[in-house]
């Protein structure tokens, strides 16, 4: 598969920040055996290496730093910045230490610089362990943890996430994005299974959870199981019809199932209402292999 579409398919994750997060892990199958990771990443290889299969392939595959891609560089007024933000942070009192930390947590993400916004939401949830703090935590921790490379950092950062995670769900149960997001963290541990039953207990309080749906869909693509692709990407688009993201990866899967007529029509209303062109370039490849 082209390099590009690669690079796109990886990018493709991060379309709809706050419904879908971005969940670069992948198993193997709902219902089989999961394979471990891979040195160089939280992915795992399957037997072919078609556009679909590359889906979650860390980019370094072809040469790119996974996280590298979303990084940008930190300006001078933003170090300026952090820089007043953190001393101030080091010598206020409680009170204050939370809205400063707050502040900190905004400009480390627009830096994308994941790990230290984690950081931040980590200290501020340690000092006021309520539902709100310990939910951010967990936010920012799988935040960062979706972009890792590092196979030590991927399992420090994984196990945060579920430990804020938990902690929130104990307060409210009904947090199902944070039980999502947080199946998705079990992929490469002991315990693989564990992220799928989370992901269908979810289903079961909510149906038509669309993260959880999204996820599942995820999870199928990336054993070959492109049957139970389709079908979760098409109950998104039964409750969200205009959800991009799901119409993009129905189109993938249908194309990888060989249902090429129908994955043509599916690109097609991609391309009207998606304005990315990186994923406009994935269309367009998928396209020239439907020929």
């Amino acid at each position: 598969m082209n390099k590009s579409v690669l690079f796109v398919i990886i990018l493709a994750s991060a379309l709809t920040v706050g419904l879908y997060t971005r969940p670069k892990v992948v198993v193997r199958n709902e219902d089989k055996r999961l394979s471990a990771s891979t040195p160089g990443g939280h992915t795992m290889q399957t037997p072919t290496q078609s556009g679909a299969d590359s889906l979650n392939v860390a980019a370094s595959r072809d040469g790119t730093d996974r996280s590298a891609i979303h990084e940008k560089p930190v300006s001078a007024e933003q170090q300026l910045q952090i820089l007043t933000l953190e001393t101030e942070f080091a010598k206020a009192n409680s009170t204050r230490r939370e809205a400063i930390g707050e502040k900190l947590i905004a400009i480390f993400r627009d830096a994308t610089r994941y790990d230290s916004a984690a950081h931040y939401a980590e200290v501020l949830a340690l000092a006021q362990p309520d539902e709100r703090n310990l939910l951010r935590a967990g936010d920012e921790h799988f935040e960062a943890y979706t972009f890792a490379v590092d196979e030590k950092k991927v399992a420090i950062l994984g196990q945060k996430t579920r430990q804020f995670y938990q902690q929130a769900l104990a307060k409210n149960p009904n947090l199902l994005a944070a039980k999502a997001n947080m199946a998705m963290t079990y992929v490469n541990t002991d315990t693989p299974m564990q992220g799928i039953m989370l992901l269908r207990e979810v289903l079961k309080q909510e149906p038509t959870n669309e993260l959880a749906l999204f996820n599942l869909g995820l999870l199928s693509m990336r054993s070959n199981q492109y049957g139970r692709a389709i079908e979760r990407f098409r109950q998104i688009l039964v409750n969200n019809p205009t959800s991009r993201k799901a119409q993009f990866y129905l189109g993938v899967s249908l194309a990888e199932a060989g249902q090429k007529a129908e994955a043509k029509q599916v690109f097609v209303q991609v391309k009207k209402q998606e304005k990315d062109p990186q994923i406009l370039a994935a269309v367009r490849e998928y396209e020239e292999r439907l020929k």
